[in-house]
Order: C-alpha cells, then structure tokens, then sequence
C-alpha cells in the first residue's frame, strides 16, 4: 500500500512538472496610465514620463465615456473635438522569476487599438502617492528604452519577444505607446461606423517556454493547424500541423504527442511522431489521426467538443504543450437551399453585434460577454456576423461551446484610401490564424461597403481572397455590398456575395405601395430569378428605434432623413415583420443577419442627438428588449413565445385600432376590458396574428393575450393602454427616402 501511494505521488508529480512545460501569466493589474496630448518639442520629451500617472487594471479604454455622449467643449481632447484621439502611455513594473533563466519570454496582447510600439527598460522606480496615483522619479532610471516592435491594427492579437531584454530577478518595466487616430494605411481608415476605443482593452499574458516550443509568435496564432476531412458519423480525417521553433543551437530529437480528449477526459485518439529538430529555422510538422465514430459537433442541438493537446516530449519529459478545440463537422451553403451543418439543413437565424457596452467601450470582461451571448440565445439565433472586425477570443471560444455558427471578419469598412493594401492582409492573415481552430466559424469576411476606385479594390479584394483560401482553404470567404447590384464588381471576388440593403430606411420602399416594385419583396423576387446561380446572403437590415419615441400609425418609410431626432419603435417593428417575412419564403438568401442585436456608439455622425445607432434590438445597457427581439425569438426560438406588441405606445389617440400579437404556440385569443376576441389575420409569418379594428374605451384599457399549449398550459400577457382623442398624432415620417446608403 505504501508502496503504490509511493509511485502515485511520483506520478501526479510528473505530471505536476508537465503542467509547467509552458508558464503563462496574466499580465494585467497594477498598470500605470497617462493620456495626451503630450508636446511634441524633442526638449519635452523627458516630461511625457514624470509626474502623476492613473493606476488602472486591464482590459481599459481611455474613450468609455466621451465616444459614447454629446460634443464636450471643455480641455483638450486633442485633434477630435468630440473625443479624444492621439497618444496615451501605460507602464508596468515588474521582476523575472529567476526560474526564468534560460527561457524564451513573450508578451502577448490580444488586443490593443490602434497602433502600438512597445519598449522595455530595466528600471524605473515608482513611489504611489495615493489611491489612484502613481508618480515616477526619473532621476532614479538606470537605462535607456529599448524599442521592442511595432503592431497597427485594433482587433488582433500580437506578440513580442522580450527574453534578451530583461533583466532575471531584477525590476524592469515595460512602456507601451497607444495612439488610436484614424490613418489612412490602418484599417478601419475613420470613426465613421463604430468608434475605435483607444487604449489595451483586452487581457495581456507573460508566456515562458523552452528553447524547445510550439511557436508562440506565429502571428500570435497558437502554434497548430487542425483540419478536418471526409467527416461522417463513420470516421473523420483530422490533421494537425505544428509549428515549432528549436533556439537551442544544436540538432535535437523530439516526440510530438497529439492526443485528442473526450467531454469526459477520457482519451478518442492520438498520435505519436519522433522527429528531430534541425537548429536553424521554423519547422512544421503534420500528424494524420483518424476518429472513429465521432460524436459531431451540431450547432445549438448538440456542440460537442473534443479538446486537443499537442505535447513536445524531449527524454520523455514534456516540454511544451498547447491546447485547442476540435469540433467535428462539416458545413455546405447550397445555392437556393440554405446552409447545411453536416447534411442537415441548420438554418442561419443571424444578427450582428458590436462589442462596445454603454459606460465601458471595448473594454469588457466575460461577464460582459457571457451576458450578450445569452441574450443572443434566447431571441432564438443560430448564427452571429462578429462585425466588422476580429473579436474576443473568449466569445469565439463560448460559441465553439454553445453551437453558435460565426461569420468572423476583418475592419475593411466603408471607405478605400489606397494606402491600406499591406495592413488588411495582414489583419487578414491575423484573423485566419488566430481563429483557426474554432469550429464555429464557418466563413472569412473580406470587407464592407467598400467601392472606389474599383480597379485598386478589386485588386486588393482578390488578394484577400487569395490569401484566405491560402491561409484556410476550407472556409468560405465573403464580400459584402451596400447597395442592391449582385453582380457589382466589386463584389464578386470572393465564394458568397454578401447584400446590406434597408428598404424603406436608406432607399426602395417597406411594401410597394405603386407600380415601381422598389420594395423588398419585389427586390427578393427579382434576384432570385436573375441571380438564382449565386451564393447570397442578407448579411445587414435593420431600422432605428429609440424606445421612448412612440407612434401608434408608421408609413412606408423611416424617419432617417426628414427627422432625424424621432426614430418611433413601432417603424421599426414593422420593419422587421416586413423583411423577414420576405426573407423566411426566399431561398435565393442562404442565411440572413439583423443589424443589429444591441445599440452602439457612433461618435461620427449628424444623424441622432446622442452619438447612438438605435438599430439593437436590445438597448445600449442591455436592459431592455424592443418589441422587434420579440419578433424573432417568437419567430426563431423553440421555447414558448406570447407577446402583444406597442406595449410602451401607452397614451393613445385611436379608437379603433389594430392589436398584434407574436404567439409560436398556435392562434391567440384576445381579450380587451374582458370581452373576448377571436379571428386574427395571419400577417408576414405563422407566429403573426392582427386582430383588426378592435375599439377601446376612453381611459384605461386592458389587454390580454391567451393561447393554450399542447400540454394543456395556458401562455398569457398583458398590457395597458390609455386611450384619448387628445392623443392623436400626426403623420409621422417621410413621403420619401435617400437613395445612398451610408453604412450607419
């Protein structure tokens, strides 16, 4: 007994020590913080770093608050009179482990907006002053900065080496420079769309490894490459390719390990490869595993993950190890038919999503993100369009775990400089790498309403094709157009054709009222018989809703341009019934996205009073859900749905008036004062019931909604309602829309 209790502390020792073959360290308390403008005279230079510094934790943004209000015309914001834009410092001291001796140390920002240079210097010596503060004597530093790289672009992750520039054991500091000014050769090229919040928004990390090591700073990526072939509920073919670095000067034999883990930790398969590392250059090794009867990785019904771990043994001791998901599945988009997650048509119920949050910009915690994706779950989605840029590797990896299927997408928004070309592919390359090997994500976007000059983004669109299909051969790839022409040159360079379009909100009409057929519903027809060949998608449509404006009556238009102070709920309502009630008996769209799940910040714009898109079906601060997020949950979700519309349209001028009802449970009775009321319309979709001409009393006025389930329990809600003539409103919106669309 003495005996085996022996051997069993010897073993979970050994595997104690494994644990250690790569030491990753969180990297994000205790920083120090000084925003510009600085003077940019050389004599100045030295006061960039002395006086009081602000003691901030990450992720932070220096813009939660002034990209999200009215103009502020007091201090000095820099060149942006609305919000500050330029140059921020933060700083971090800290000591080696002397157990890092002999190491490789990286430092890895997974997100940093927009251009960063870091710098390592070896001393200085901080003295806190109060809660907040912090203040640095530099007549005490020892040495010089030393420049350690350069990274442009706010949505990606990259890594530094920082091993010959530490000192073990001894306080050294890392300086990093932030400056999130909108240029012309870093995409997003301006703040038009969404605002580039300034400032290390997501997690930082120390990794420590071995001269021996699975790459670290392949564009920040994890090191290894796993495809799937020839998957069925038979086998799957999976490959692992492997990248590792040998900084050890001599030829050394290794084994590469990749064992592939079940839910339960129990082991599925895994491979074992003896190789032997030559010194000079990066070398990549591929194993081939097959997975006998694999559990598939289905979407919301049934996201199933193996967990891969890819361990490098040297005299049968680990020495490095990294971890990946694998979700086995394979996915088509069949022209005229819709998406199919391996050979079962999964419908794509999408939206997109932003990630700033009300008071807290960019930088947000999983919490934050944990409370999005459940909202997103509830309305009933399958599918997210991560918009228009690389997101949080957290929320990529909670989709892989939930079933989610994810449009991923580089910030090659709405405008063309020319001088772009090197940063979107390399932003590109970035997003593929980085997000390899996430199941979820079933297509690469390569931009958004980008036009002239068409010949240059031509150009660069086929490179970025090229280098997606190189990068990842086996994902889709997607250009997305703003306005309705298919066949847009533009457009066309990439596997699906991705259309933004807004009928009666940017131009065309809701529903065609005349004989020009500019509506939505004319729109889908014409498409689907001209451009029945082509892979399209409805990647954006949505209307502005602010909650507190209300209108009983909406026309066929919305108030974008003649009133651009009132975006009444129920346009907005009518118009989602109305295009998904077009998109839910047309085909020729293979997946479609709302714009947007949640409302966001817009610092540019002339549009709106605050510096808001209402477009969310959900508000700013995430507490409350606009009568469109009801809409599709009754529309989309399996769970029960009953949900009378107009519930904040409270004082009421009409009489007589329609009701409407969202019921997924069958035929509602309605009930006003009491009385009851059967015989609704059916409107855009099976979940949609009007009961017309129903009269209200003058003053206060009780509505119900009832429906009795399978099962014999019985759904209600219900609301109130204060009608008077002396409520009656005018009409409200334009008699005509702007033919451009702006991208807002």
């Amino acid at each position: 007994m003495i005996k085996k209790i022996f051997y069993t502390l010897i073993f979970i020792g050994i595997l104690l020590l494994n644990v250690q073959a790569r030491t990753v360290v969180p990297f994000n308390t205790s920083w120090t913080f000084k925003k510009g403008p600085f003077s940019t005279s050389t004599l100045d230079y030295n006061q960039l770093f002395e006086g009081k510094w602000q003691l901030v934790n990450l992720p932070h943004t220096w813009n939660a608050n002034d990209m999200q209000t009215k103009e502020i015309k007091s201090g000095s914001l820099g060149k942006n009179e609305r919000f500050y834009t330029g140059d921020a410092y933060y700083r971090k001291s800290f000591v080696p482990e002397t157990a890092w001796k002999g190491k490789r140390i990286f430092i890895r920002f997974e997100g940093v907006n927009t251009n960063t240079e870091v710098y390592v210097n070896n001393q200085p010596l901080p003295t806190k002053e109060g809660k907040n503060d912090i203040t640095y004597d530099n007549t005490k530093r020892n040495g010089n900065y030393n420049f350690v790289g350069r990274h442009q672009g706010g949505y990606s992750a990259f890594v530094f080496e920082l091993t010959n520039m530490l000192q073990i054991g001894k306080e050294n500091e890392i300086l990093v420079k932030v400056n999130n000014e909108a240029t012309p050769q870093v995409i997003p090229v301006n703040h038009t769309l969404f605002p580039m919040y300034g400032g290390i928004y997501r997690p930082v990390e120390l990794i420590v490894t071995d001269d021996i090591h699975i790459a670290v700073n392949d564009f920040a990526a994890k090191g290894i490459y796993i495809t799937q072939k020839n998957v069925s509920k038979k086998t799957a073919d999976v490959a692992v390719k492997i990248k590792i670095d040998n900084k050890s000067g001599k030829k050394q034999p290794i084994e590469l390990l990749t064992t592939v883990f079940e839910k339960d930790g129990s082991i599925k398969a895994k491979q074992s490869t003896q190789y032997t590392l030559l010194p000079q250059g990066r070398q990549t090794v591929t194993q081939q595993i097959l997975v006998k009867s694999p559990h598939l990785w289905q979407g919301l019904d049934d996201p199933y993950l193996y967990k891969v771990v890819t361990q490098i043994k040297k005299n049968n001791q680990v020495i490095d190890e990294v971890t990946a998901p694998l979700g086995l599945r394979k996915f088509e988009l069949r022209t005229g038919e819709g998406f199919f997650l391996n050979d079962i048509k999964y419908p794509l119920y999408g939206v997109c999503r932003h990630q700033d949050r009300l008071g807290k910009g960019s930088a947000l915690s999983n919490a934050d993100h944990d409370e999005d994706l459940a909202i997103i779950k509830e309305m009933g989605a399958t599918s997210i369009r991560l918009a228009h840029y690389q997101q949080s590797e957290y929320f990529y990896s909670k989709c892989d775990s939930m079933g989610l299927v994810i449009w991923a997408e580089i910030p090659f928004v709405n405008r063309v400089t020319t001088l772009e070309d090197n940063n979107a592919q390399q932003q590109l390359k970035e997003l593929i790498r980085q997000n390899f090997n996430h199941p979820s994500i079933y297509i690469w976007g390569m931009h958004n309403e980008v036009y002239s000059p068409s010949a240059y983004t031509v150009e660069l669109t086929t490179k970025l094709n090229d280098l997606a299909k190189s990068e990842d051969p086996d994902r889709y790839t997607v250009s997305v157009s703003g306005y309705n022409v298919i066949d847009h040159p533009v457009n066309n360079n990439a596997d699906v054709q991705g259309i933004n379009h807004y009928f009666g909100w940017y131009n065309g009409e809701l529903e065609d009222k005349s004989d020009k057929e500019d509506d939505v519903a004319s729109w889908a027809k014409r498409i689907s018989e001209e451009f029945k060949d082509y892979r399209i998608i409805f990647s954006e449509y949505g209307a502005e809703a602010i909650p507190e404006d209300q209108a009983e009556e909406v026309g066929n238009f919305g108030n974008q341009w003649s009133n651009p102070s009132f975006f009444p709920e129920e346009y907005a309502t009518k118009f989602h019934e109305v295009h998904w009630g077009v998109i839910s008996k047309s085909p020729i769209f293979l997946g479609s996205y709302v714009w947007n799940t949640f409302d966001f910040a817009t610092p540019i714009t002339a549009l709106n009073v605050n510096p808001r898109n209402y477009k969310g079906l959900v508000s700013f601060d995430r507490k409350l859900k606009k009568d469109g997020f009801y809409w599709y949950k009754a529309n989309w979700s399996k769970e029960p749905v009953l949900y009378i519309k107009q519930r904040r349209m409270i004082n009421r001028g009409n009489e007589i008036t329609p009701i409407t009802v969202y019921s997924n449970r069958g035929e509602p009775t309605l009930i006003i004062n009491g009385q009851t009321i059967k015989g609704a319309k059916i409107g855009q979709t099976n979940v949609h019931y009007i009961f017309e001409n129903v009269k209200l009393k003058l003053g206060k006025n009780t509505v119900e909604a009832k429906v009795i389930q399978k099962d014999g329990k019985v759904l209600t809600d219900t609301i109130e309602w204060n009608y008077d003539p002396a409520f009656k409103q005018g009409p409200s919106g334009p008699t005509k829309s702007k033919t451009e669309h702006v991208g807002l």
